[in-house]
């Protein structure tokens, strides 16, 4: 089934992840790339491959460059792939796609993800599986909240057994702006849509922070991957951090804005 899949990458500034992508897709006869300002080798690179094309948009929502990537770009296979440009596809992935025969029924697939720091896979993550193989025509794609959302129209949903790994190897400094970038876009998705425990604790500060950090460390096992465990235990804490102090910030400035309505008030009287 491998030629009848096109992999649809995002990029941006990917330089130190690409090869290790574009490596791992050498079954692709069609790869397209939808960038969005990269100012390091990453278009140098993509253009040392014949099969990629590259497209050009700049980044507004998640949910709508992977629109334009998936509708916008000349798509022609059956099959479309997502990959983020830290993804890569394993071999035993590979080798199922190669055989993989669907139903006429089946409309798109869901996948679990491997974790890995700097080529060192984890034992576990916090990654959740999501729809990355799917007929361009019976999916549809949202934002919600830092992120995107995908949803089948028609059809049903088939479950692959092999696995993406996410391994991103751009800079820290790089990662940490962009969490701050996107837990501030989480924040109105968090305050507007109802939730569980998870969404309570996250907006309630510090709680979520903390016990983030202790359960992947310790409830998933990572203090068992050495160095590699504790950085990604680190980065959770860092991200739940962060949006806990745009939590703190958002109540801080609703209760000066309160009080000063009240000192309006009284003047007013």
């Amino acid at each position: 089934m491998l030629d009848s899949i096109t992999p649809v990458i995002l990029t941006m500034n990917e330089e130190p992840n690409l090869r290790r992508l574009l490596a791992a897709l050498d079954w692709a006869r069609d790869i397209v790339v939808v960038d969005s300002g990269s100012s390091d080798a990453t278009l140098a690179i993509l253009a040392e491959y014949p099969a990629v094309r590259v497209f050009h948009r700049p980044f507004d929502t998640h949910g709508n460059q992977w629109r334009y990537a998936v509708t916008d770009t000349g798509v022609t296979s059956d099959w479309v792939l997502r990959m983020d440009a830290d993804y890569i596809v394993t071999p035993e992935l590979r080798d199922e796609l190669a055989v993989l025969t669907p139903l006429a029924t089946i409309t798109s697939y869901r996948i679990d993800f491997g974790y890995a720091i700097f080529g060192r896979r984890l034992s576990a993550s916090l990654y959740p599986s999501n729809i990355v193989l799917f007929r361009g025509d019976a999916i549809e794609v949202f934002d919600k909240g830092h992120t995107e959302g995908w949803r089948t129209t028609y059809g049903t949903m088939g479950r692959l057994a092999g696995k993406l790994v996410h391994d991103d190897w751009k800079p820290m400094k790089g990662w940490i702006g962009s969490q701050a970038r996107y837990m501030e876009r989480e924040l109105p998705h968090l305050k507007a849509s109802p939730g569980g425990l998870k969404h309570r604790l996250r907006l309630s500060p510090p709680l979520m922070p903390i016990v983030m950090f202790l359960y992947t460390l310790f409830g998933r096992g990572m203090i068992f991957n050495g160095r590699a465990g504790l950085f990604y235990a680190l980065q959770r804490l860092l991200a739940e951090t962060a949006l806990a102090l745009f939590v703190l910030e958002d109540r801080m400035h609703a209760e000066r804005a309160a009080e000063q309505t009240r000192s309006d008030e009284n003047s007013a009287r």
